[in-house]
């Protein structure tokens, strides 16, 4: 039988301790190997999960939790009436393109789709685009019309 995962509250996620290295070999490396072309999706589909656990009430609980997972600086640029815009950036970006890992940030994009679905109230979907020439990742989260 399946344990239902436990809701995710701030204090639980002050208690976790990582340095980062072992989840990136496992998101870089070893799922993309398991799980082949779906990989990608996978990852975006865990990402909205994952918020779904997490509960973020605001962009700068979103913001908070990209520090403390070790994903870089998010910061939003841009809002308009059904789109907004965040850029990802910081020593680990960085360093992921610098050694080869950071190509894809499916995982980020699920989550903010989803964090942004809890804020708003209405059905959201995130593309990522990397800037390597900026040295950050854009990140567009689409929601769909108020009826």
């Amino acid at each position: 039988m399946q344990k239902k995962m436990q809701q995710f509250g701030k204090d639980y996620m002050e208690q976790l301790i990582t340095h980062g290295a072992g989840h990136d070999i496992l998101r870089f490396v070893s799922i993309p190997e398991l799980l082949g072309e779906d990989s990608s999706s996978i990852l975006y589909v865990l990402g909205k999960k994952l918020a779904r656990q997490v509960k973020p009430a605001s962009m700068e609980e979103i913001e908070d939790f990209f520090i403390q997972m070790g994903w870089g600086n998010l910061n939003l640029v841009k809002q308009k009436r059904h789109e907004i815009t965040f850029e990802l950036s910081g020593a680990p970006i960085v360093h992921r393109w610098k050694v080869g890992l950071g190509q894809e940030y499916r995982l980020e994009a699920g989550f903010l789709a989803a964090s942004i679905e809890q804020i708003k109230e209405l059905v959201c979907e995130c593309v990522d685009e990397n800037v390597p020439k900026k040295e950050y990742v854009q990140f567009n989260v689409y929601f769909a019309k108020e009826d």
